[in-house]
């Protein structure tokens, strides 16, 4: 059964679209990435899936309830919501926000610690200290107790790692791999394309619609399919453009020191595009071949939208 099933939601705040006709599926145990930069439409979406807005056209259910008719019911313990900001009681104590949320749901954290063990064991120095003066990294750890301490079926978790560092990031995933494993049902938004790989499955998010979903490893053997290169020379400026200009050109885009430039099919001859360049007066050409990540996806996807529109 899937945890979540969206089916053509869109939202408009006044003449600002949110959301367009966005359709995607949640398996049972599944860890589901939506990826996408900010006003992609990924927090709106997880308002609606959390019954805290109303979609203007469209359907969304959460373990076969209705998120507009079945609302009580899912409040009552089917979800696990944790908001991009940290929303808890800054001024209760780690412990006693995690026992207020058990209550809340009327369960106690000594019935359900199984579930947050790994977490909590993390925290449990800080027990005693009040959750305002968390580091960032605790907060969110503290955050995904809570969320979890009602032994929730489907974990709605909106960008849980945005401003924390490095080593807790990590963490937090690994936390939610063993989650996954325990059959919960995960739905998880982020900018960060590392984290999309940890992911079962992603979907691309831009400007309110939903471009493309599928496995990591699909994904990139997919995009894989046309040449896709490193280009670099003395005058980078000019050779972004240069480079968009190249007959055999699918794509480019900068990438960080580098200008990424995929080719169309059939075009793989990495001497004629070296040729082409010191034709245009470029020196200091370099041109390697790389392997296709999933933010290459994500940027030739973005490029293929916006020549569309």
């Amino acid at each position: 059964m899937n945890s979540v099933v969206v089916q053509n939601i869109s939202k408009a705040y006044g003449g600002v679209t949110a959301l367009e006709s966005v359709s995607l599926n949640v398996g049972g145990g599944e860890l589901f990435g939506l990826i996408g930069p900010d006003g992609a439409g990924k927090t709106t979406l997880m308002r609606i899936l959390a019954t805290l807005l109303l979609p203007d056209t469209g359907s969304a259910k959460v373990c076969g309830l209705d998120v507009v008719t079945d609302w009580k019911d899912i409040r009552r313990g089917r979800i696990g919501y944790m908001p991009g900001r940290f929303s808890l009681y800054q001024d209760l104590t780690v412990e006693e926000n995690i026992r207020f949320f058990a209550s809340v749901f009327r369960t106690t954290m000594e019935k359900n610690y199984d579930l947050i063990r790994d977490i909590y064991v993390q925290i449990a120095p800080f027990r005693h200290r009040r959750a305002g003066r968390l580091s960032g990294g605790m907060k969110q750890k503290l955050a995904l107790c809570c969320a979890l301490i009602h032994r929730p079926d489907v974990l709605l978790l909106d960008e849980p790692t945005t401003g924390v560092d490095p080593v807790s990031r990590v963490e937090l995933w690994d936390m939610l791999g063993r989650l996954k494993r325990q059959g919960v049902g995960i739905l998880v938004s982020t900018p960060y394309m590392d984290e999309a790989a940890r992911c079962d499955r992603i979907a691309l998010m831009y400007s309110g619609r939903c471009l493309s979903a599928g496995e990591p490893g699909v994904i990139c053997r997919e995009a894989g399919a046309s040449a896709l290169y490193a280009v670099c020379s003395d005058n980078m400026y000019a050779l972004l453009s240069d480079l968009r200009s190249y007959p055999g050109a699918l794509s480019c885009y900068a990438f960080g020191r580098e200008h990424h430039l995929r080719l169309k099919p059939g075009e793989s001859d990495a001497s004629l595009l070296t040729g082409w360049l010191c034709d245009k007066g470029h020196s200091g050409i370099t041109v390697e071949p790389i392997s296709v990540t999933i933010e290459d996806w994500f940027m030739d996807k973005i490029v293929q939208h916006n020549e569309q529109e």
